[in-house]
């Protein structure tokens, strides 16, 4: 029984017992409902464990071959992180009384795991929809307009990548006869011989990795979402992207430059923004940035480089996200102008915040220093030095943005007056354990270097050179901030709504669609004046010809009629003979 039991699960493929299991949800109420969000990822968990590396499952459909499951390293990795993600999400939100919330979520997780296993084009598509129609709820769950809006738009976006992904693979299927999801770049790296169903499913990756110019959804969508839910948007979404990316497109030229793009822009924006959680959604663009770099790269220490930041860069986002989750909770706003002084009333919230704050600056002895140190080795073993000086440049502007504005507005700075509770046990446990993983990530990355897709010979904290380097980059960023804020010379956290690109579909398409409903709007008068006008011309013809007193209205004698009818009938016989 035992073992026709332990057969069974090996055959179901990773995630679907979470989103099997969010169908029971509906049927639980309170605490058994939160409990449950709890343990089916504890389940899944368990249930990947039987999993081993070179695992694979196929079948034919219509002639096609999937390959619904494939474990490798590189999925094992992303696997075992999303697992992680998911208990310390479920555990924060373990107050929710929200079926909806909690059903979603569990979908969404499932999703992602399934997705990162699927070793072909065919079911990664099924799971990537499925991803973004589960997400969409936990930002709908908020109920109120704005968020019904931006869920709307994150919809949009998000299922027209699950369109450009689905065209991608039929083109691909037509090109090739193959829907196996391995490298689909060329081994030069170019894009340039790549075909046109290659291009649509990067296209469709890039957009949900939030590229330049294709990122707006992040920011727009995640800060409107629950308390909880953005916990689980940090998570999921994104890094999936990066995992596609690094399993479909490993030494793309051209992401190297999007990812420097991506590192840099993000930071003026959130210099400049009031919403902290807006600010955490711009730093995570940031930080996604570093990881399209190290796929760009291509080596081994680059792609190992950009699979650890995403491992690290989901928990200690995570952890950020939480602890700006549990200030909102706890006063009702996560903007830096209402809020100050908070370390008083929330001590062990500012505690782990400032532990999420070291880690995404990449201070040594914090996880992300241990991640970031392998891709920038790596762009710097390649001779990339304007590369270099972007992430390096990029590198204290995370400093500056997370490291510092995110602890001082919420907990340091002017004190705000704002007394409150502490968070909630459970929240305090799940950001606890996450600060736990940031430290002893970053002491001792062993553990995590073993996980790597390819075998790591590197040791963060040998170059005592590399260690100075960025602990002076680091003190730079924070003396800069200090003298900023000294000199008032700081861009003040004043209430506002910044708009960067999305402006263009959000202000600029309504007022060029306006523009020209005006125009329109003119052309219609004018054209229904002159009609007007014609129509009363052609109305007073009929009615002087029909009209009571009209010609064709007069009595006409019987012989003036036929007169008419033969007069009619001598014309149309001598024409007719005249021909």
């Amino acid at each position: 029984m035992t073992g026709s039991l332990a057969d069974a699960l090996a055959n179901l493929p990773p995630g679907l017992i979470l989103i099997l299991g969010a169908l029971v949800l509906p049927l639980l109420r309170g605490r058994a409902q939160a409990a449950l969000t709890l343990v089916l990822p504890l389940a899944s968990f368990a249930h990947l464990s039987l999993f081993g590396e070179g695992t694979t499952a196929t079948l034919e459909v219509l002639g096609v071959s999937l390959t619904p499951v494939r474990v490798d390293r590189l999925s094992l990795v992303f696997g075992i992180v999303f697992h992680i993600a998911a208990c310390l999400s479920a555990l924060y939100a373990l107050h929710v009384r929200d079926a909806t919330q909690h059903v979603s979520a569990m979908v969404y997780v499932g999703s992602a795991v399934g997705a990162v296993f699927a070793g072909d084009l065919v079911t990664l598509f099924v799971y990537w929809e499925l991803t973004a129609i589960s997400s969409v709820f936990l930002i709908w769950a908020s109920r109120s307009e704005r968020a019904t809006r931006a869920g709307l738009r994150y919809l949009v976006i998000q299922v027209g990548s699950g369109v450009l992904l689905l065209a991608g693979v039929v083109l691909h299927y037509r090109a090739t006869g193959s829907v196996a999801f391995t490298r689909l770049i060329g081994e030069d790296g170019s894009l340039a011989t790549a075909g046109p169903g290659v291009l649509l499913i990067l296209a469709a990756f890039g957009i949900k990795c939030a590229f330049p110019l294709l990122h707006n959804w992040l920011q727009d969508a995640y800060p409107k979402a629950t308390v909880t839910g953005t916990v689980f948007l940090s998570a999921f979404t994104t890094k999936l992207a990066v995992y596609t990316l690094v399993r479909g497109f490993p030494g793309t030229d051209a992401l190297i430059w999007i990812g420097v793009v991506m590192t840099l822009f993000p930071i003026f924006f959130a210099v400049i923004e009031n919403d902290l959680r807006k600010v955490l959604a711009y730093s995570l663009n940031n930080q996604l940035g570093f990881m399209v770099v190290g796929v760009g790269v291509g080596t081994e220490l680059a792609l190992n480089g950009a699979v650890a930041h995403a491992f690290v860069h989901i928990i200690y986002k995570g952890l950020l996200f939480m602890s700006m989750g549990a200030v909102l909770y706890r006063t009702g706003t996560s903007k830096a102008s209402e809020l100050g002084g908070l370390y008083r009333s929330m001590p062990l919230t500012a505690v782990c915040c400032v532990v999420g704050a070291m880690s995404i600056s990449a201070f040594p002895l914090f996880s992300g220093f241990v991640a970031k140190s392998l891709t920038l080795s790596a762009v710097a073993h390649e001779h990339l030095v304007w590369v270099w000086l972007g992430l390096l440049a990029a590198s204290a502007g995370v400093m500056e943005h997370s490291g510092i504005k995110i602890p001082f507005f919420s907990f340091f700075g002017h004190d705000s007056g704002i007394r409150c509770k502490e968070a909630p046990a459970h929240m305090l446990l799940a950001m606890g354990i996450a600060a736990v993983l940031c430290v002893a990530i970053g002491c001792y990355p062993a553990p995590l270097y073993a996980l790597l897709p390819f075998e790591v010979d590197y040791q963060p904290y040998a170059d005592l050179g590399h260690c100075l380097t960025q602990l002076q980059l680091l003190l730079f960023a924070a003396l800069a901030f200090g003298v900023l804020m000294r000199t008032r010379l700081y861009p003040p956290e004043v209430p506002s709504v910044n708009l960067d690109s999305d402006w263009v579909y959000r202000r600029g398409l309504p007022r060029l669609g306006g523009a020209v409903g005006g125009v329109a709007a003119k052309l219609r008068f004018a054209l229904t004046g002159v009609a007007g006008r014609w129509l009363s011309v052609a109305l007073r013809t009929v009615h002087h010809l029909h009209g009571p007193r009209g010609l064709l209205a007069r009595t006409w004698a019987t012989g003036g009629i036929a007169f008419w009818a033969i007069l009619c009938l001598f014309g149309y016989l001598l024409l007719a003979f005249t021909r």
